[in-house]
């Protein structure tokens, strides 16, 4: 199935409750849980790298957010922790450029919270750039510079060609299949739906954590 029917499918499909003693005793599978990535992908020299793969309108990445970055505060000093947004149908177009931008400009990090809650909380698509500057403004958007940078992020423009060859690396080295999406040290990747085993749990991605601590203890530096 291709990247955009299969994560069409993925992206809402949110782990339920279960009981945490129950979701704890889970057995990882490779195949089953996780999948190994061949080849491996390089990442950050000198580090063992986690990118999360995610869409700013998934309704399973709004619920994981609170989760994987209590998560990644606590990671030790040879992980490195990166998010990624990926593109796998029209309608996520505009998102990804919003993260591309505000990544170049150094700021996502400062709007994230607001972007999930405009789309979860108050149903706002966000899908052109005016109403993207018309939510993060009174947060202390500087517009001149976004409205800048988003140019320079057109399709058609030479920076856009990052976003292209960004899109390729998500569906060609990391095989990228639903989101949100754990990628470990280049080598492994699982979605927080497989990683529940489609079982239901609480809360929200615990066993896509355990399983990436588990993963990364495997590749920790000797």
């Amino acid at each position: 199935m291709t990247l955009t029917r299969r994560s069409a499918l993925l992206a809402p499909a949110l782990p339920l409750l279960l009981p945490q003693s129950a979701a704890a005793q889970t057995s990882f599978q490779e195949g089953k849980h996780y999948t190994r990535i061949q080849p491996a992908v390089p990442g950050t020299a000198g580090k063992v790298e986690v990118v999360e793969f995610f869409w700013y309108g998934c309704p399973a990445c709004y619920a994981f957010e609170t989760a994987i970055q209590a998560w990644a505060q606590r990671l030790p000093a040879w992980v490195a922790f990166r998010h990624q947004h990926v593109f796998f149908r029209e309608q996520t177009r505009p998102h990804q450029r919003l993260w591309f931008t505000l990544q170049a400009m150094g700021v996502e990090h400062r709007f994230r919270g607001a972007i999930f809650a405009a789309m979860h909380a108050q149903r706002n698509p966000l899908d052109t750039p005016e109403a993207m500057i018309k939510l993060l403004q009174p947060a202390g958007l500087d517009v001149a510079r976004f409205q800048s940078v988003w140019a320079s992020f057109d399709p058609k423009a030479f920076s856009g060609a990052r976003i292209a060859a960004a899109n390729r690396q998500a569906a060609e080295q990391y095989k990228v299949s639903g989101v949100p999406a754990l990628a470990v040290g280049g080598r492994y990747i699982f979605t927080v739906a497989d990683a529940a085993d489609r079982r239901q749990e609480s809360p929200i991605g615990a066993s896509a954590l355990r399983l990436a601590d588990q993963l990364l203890n495997s590749l920790r530096p000797t």
